[in-house]
């Protein structure tokens, strides 16, 4: 057995994904970094150097997740970390994407979620020890007007990730950790195109932040596991407060969009590359 056990890191070829393996590598785990994106994947080992490996992953596929998890321990002896970020961003009003749109979202954000976490949990519950990392949204902690399908699935992974910490606390599992790190907008190839589409502008109504922002929460939350961690903390306590007044949320959407519009616009003039 080697003495540094595995980490995977779901959707990992790019972006936060890869900002995250890296974190992962100089922590010293023998990161196992998957993707979709097979070469996206490699490129992202390439750069975590080391003993980093990649693997091309359809989070959407329940056996290969555990393949993948399989895979982190006969490379490690043991699987420490998983972290879930692979995730997919469709904008608008439900009524105007299509169902097989819908059910993309659902299947990469929510199942994806479960299929990860399910196959990390398979092989830490044995070994008594583990630590799950859920790659979450502010999305999940409150409704996003123009990300509706997408906000559904995070509270579906939100929701899934806290029942199942406490499944695992009823079952006398206390070595077995799932945390769920929830940012704000993020500027990554999943906003990158984003500037113009007002269905987005609730993503950029905060202060946009760039990956080592949340890299930061993560190195932060595998020293100190939490079900829950908002980056910024100011937003979750935001976003918390109205959802739990949702009457207020609803009345004030129109001027929420309004003023996101109007911040969106001036991240555009910022952040457009210049011809």
């Amino acid at each position: 057995m080697a003495d540094l056990g595995a980490a995977v890191v779901t959707g990992g070829g790019r972006g936060l994904g890869r900002e995250i393996a890296r974190l992962l590598g100089r922590r010293g785990l023998q990161v196992l970094v998957t993707d979709v994106d097979g070469e996206a994947a490699a490129e992202t080992a390439r750069l975590v150097g080391g003993t980093a490996q990649a693997s091309t992953l359809d989070v959407r596929d329940e056996e290969a997740c555990r393949a993948v998890a399989q895979q982190a321990v006969e490379a490690a002896g043991r699987l420490d970390v998983w972290v879930n970020n692979a995730g997919v961003l469709s904008t608008g009003p439900a009524w105007e994407q299509d169902a097989a749109t819908r059910r993309f979202l659902v299947e990469v954000n929510a199942l994806g979620t479960m299929n990860g976490t399910l196959a990390a949990l398979e092989q830490m519950r044995p070994a008594g020890r583990g630590h799950v990392v859920n790659i979450v949204s502010l999305a999940g902690l409150i409704g996003v007007p123009g990300e509706t399908v997408y906000s559904a699935t995070k509270h579906a992974a939100l929701g899934f990730s806290l029942a199942t910490l406490s499944d695992l606390r009823i079952a006398g599992v206390r070595g077995v950790d799932i945390s769920c790190v929830c940012p704000d907008g993020i500027w990554t190839p999943m906003l990158h195109d984003r500037l113009d589409d007002p269905a987005a502008a609730l993503s950029f109504s905060g202060r946009l932040l760039q990956p080592e922002d949340v890299v930061r929460a993560v190195d932060r939350v595998l020293d100190r596991p939490r079900p829950v961690v908002a980056v910024p903390a100011w937003r979750g306590l935001q976003v918390r407060t109205l959802d739990a007044l949702p009457g207020l949320a609803v009345r004030l959407g129109p001027t929420i969009q309004r003023l996101a519009r109007r911040q969106q616009r001036r991240y555009a003039k910022r952040l457009r590359p210049r011809s």
